[in-house]
């Protein structure tokens, strides 16, 4: 049995759930990275997470949850996006700050208004950058990263990598203005393999990182 869970141990199983989400796989040098720590504070804060039963420590350094981990990380997740689809559907909060307000509403507000916020919206499917909320399904089809497209293929934005979105919080607010959202009609006019992409969205033409377009997942119209 997992012991009683702590802010800290919180931001560790969201984090691990996040990155193996994306399919990568999770090590330690990772969650330093998206946790903004130093190494042997991941390597001591496994230790106690393992000996507690939220994660296992695979031979090549890899980090899973347990059952009760999952479990865990799941709700976590859950109001997280809910919350963000409250403040940015309802409230008219903007992306960036959706998801820093959601990050401070998410340890102080109960289950029982969380759920009431979900269903007042009617149980939305997604997050506002098309993320999944956990337990229910995708209202999309098979995605593509935005950068692997060819050049001339028109498609629509349905996700932005949560990876990214925590990694390079300001990806969000160049995506907002660019006016791509969810929903967004896209067209890769030049790929190739430059640092920069041409992106058209309605009559407008502009260049975007190739690191950024490849957080970017669309469904090819």
């Amino acid at each position: 049995m997992a012991s009683a869970h702590t802010a800290t141990v919180d931001r560790y199983l969201e984090a691990i759930y996040c990155i193996a989400a994306e399919g990568e796989v999770v090590r330690p040098g990772r969650l330093a990275y998206w946790l903004s720590v130093a190494p042997p504070t991941v390597t001591n804060a496994l230790a106690r997470l393992r000996r507690d039963g939220w994660v296992e420590l695979g031979e090549d350094r890899s980090v899973s949850l347990t059952d009760a981990g999952r479990v865990t990380a799941t709700a976590l997740v859950r109001r997280h996006r809910i919350l963000e689809r409250w403040l940015t559907d309802v409230l008219g909060l903007d992306w960036a700050s959706a998801d820093l307000e959601a990050e401070r509403l998410s340890s102080s507000i109960s289950e029982e208004v969380v759920d009431r916020i979900d269903l007042s919206m009617g149980s939305p499917s997604t997050c506002p950058h098309g993320n999944v909320i956990p337990g229910r399904d995708a209202p999309y089809g098979a995605l593509v990263a935005l950068a692997e497209l060819a050049p001339g293929t028109a498609a629509v934005v349905r996700r932005i990598s949560e990876v990214a979105e925590h990694e390079a919080p300001s990806l969000l607010t160049t995506l907002a203005g660019h006016a791509i959202a969810e929903g967004t009609p896209v067209t890769l006019v030049e790929g190739g393999e430059d640092v920069s992409l041409t992106v058209r969205v309605g009559g407008r033409a502009f260049e975007l990182a190739r690191a950024a377009a490849a957080s970017i997942w669309v469904e090819v119209a």
